[in-house]
């Protein structure tokens, strides 16, 4: 997997940067820059995903718990992105390798304009032969434009760059059977396919108190990779050597192949980079038209509407069971939604008093899920 990989999406959790959060490991970050300078040797570009701002920026405030409140987050993850980044630039320079520090938002990658510019900052570092290292950018991000956690990150970096191959390095050996932690039964899964919906139910929830992701969110993870045909590997951060045994195609931790369909470009940004501003609960008919016939969705199939949404912006289609079977952009906002939904099309005007589409969601502007 990662021996035939040209370009590698590499996320380390804070976990493994920071020593349980007791500081930054420096010499766990000597440790990733010597192993990625060995990849960099058999010519491979290198994306690293790097959490650690949060939990160096307590440290250097003394702080021993996770602060809940917003302004002190984003203090401590302005005190620690200093450190996180000079620590990195001094492991590499080591080898003769200079990093680039890139700081995202939620927001960055749903306008479509500032998503193409990222995908050209990135894809110009690499032909630098620089490697960009990645974080959430915690001193500005509120919850309306957070990724949630740096799993989710590495995911829509591997997307927007198509990486072949994301590497998910943590404290747990792989993907089990159940948490390992609470069953001594688990079993270490070799190789399983992204995005089968039993995985998500055996990853149970949140990691440590450090960190945000738990397994659960590196499965969804996987899924977004597989999306642009990117396989993911979950590994320990613990093994020895990891990085460069797992470039030798060793048998460590969880492999999950991408065997779900490819989406184009603009399909993966509709279904991943946007952010969900309201639903849209749409009876069988529709769902069959949708998801059977590859049509749009008209406002006659529409059952209900929640949220509070804008003209253009994303909602998620929902069945009756309330399952996820599509997103996308919609013509019109929730009030008008509300006003013409089980009508006909040519009576939206007649409601209205205006036309904008005939189509709630045009099926261009709709990705399936």
């Amino acid at each position: 997997m990662l021996k035939q990989a040209r370009r590698i999406v590499i996320k380390v959790g804070s976990s493994l940067v920071t020593n349980q959060g007791k500081g930054l490991d420096h010499s766990a970050l000597a440790c990733w820059a010597a192993q990625i300078a060995i990849l960099k040797q058999m010519g491979k570009e290198i994306i690293l995903v790097s959490s650690g701002a949060i939990a160096e920026g307590m440290q250097r405030l003394n702080w021993e718990n996770r602060p809940t409140a917003l302004y002190e987050l984003q203090a401590a993850a302005a005190v620690g992105q200093m450190g996180l980044a000079q620590a990195y630039a001094s492991s590499f320079s080591e080898y003769g390798l200079q990093t680039a520090q890139v700081l995202l938002t939620h927001e960055d990658l749903s306008n479509r304009k500032r998503y193409l510019n990222a995908r050209s900052t990135l894809t110009t570092l690499l032909k630098l032969n620089i490697i960009p290292i990645i974080n959430e950018n915690d001193t500005v991000a509120i919850d309306e434009i957070r990724f949630g956690d740096n799993d989710t990150l590495a995911a829509l970096v591997t997307n927007l760059t198509e990486a072949d191959v994301l590497v998910i390095l943590t404290d747990q050996a792989g993907l089990f059977t159940s948490d390992p932690r609470k069953h001594q039964d688990a079993k270490l899964l070799s190789e399983v396919n992204a995005g089968d919906p039993a995985l998500e139910k055996m990853a149970g929830g949140a990691g440590s108190g450090i960190s945000r992701g738990g397994m659960q969110s590196k499965v969804i993870a996987a899924k977004r990779a597989a999306r642009s045909g990117a396989d993911t590997l979950i590994a320990s951060g613990h093994e020895d050597n990891v990085l460069v045994r797992l470039s030798q195609d060793e048998a460590i931790g969880t492999r999950l192949l991408a065997r779900i369909p490819v989406l184009a470009a603009r399909k993966q940004w509709l279904a991943d980079y946007l952010q969900v501003r309201g639903y849209v609960t749409l009876d069988k008919g529709a769902v069959k038209a949708l998801a059977a016939d590859g049509k749009s969705l008209l406002p006659i199939g529409v059952i209900s509407v929640d949220g509070e949404f804008e003209r253009g912006e994303a909602v998620s289609c929902l069945d009756e069971e309330g399952r996820e079977i599509a997103r996308g952009l919609i013509n019109y906002s929730a009030v008008e939604t509300q006003k013409i939904l089980r009508q006909a099309s040519s009576e939206i005007e007649t409601i209205l008093g205006y036309v904008d589409e005939p189509e709630l969601i045009h099926r261009n502007n709709l990705v399936l899920l």
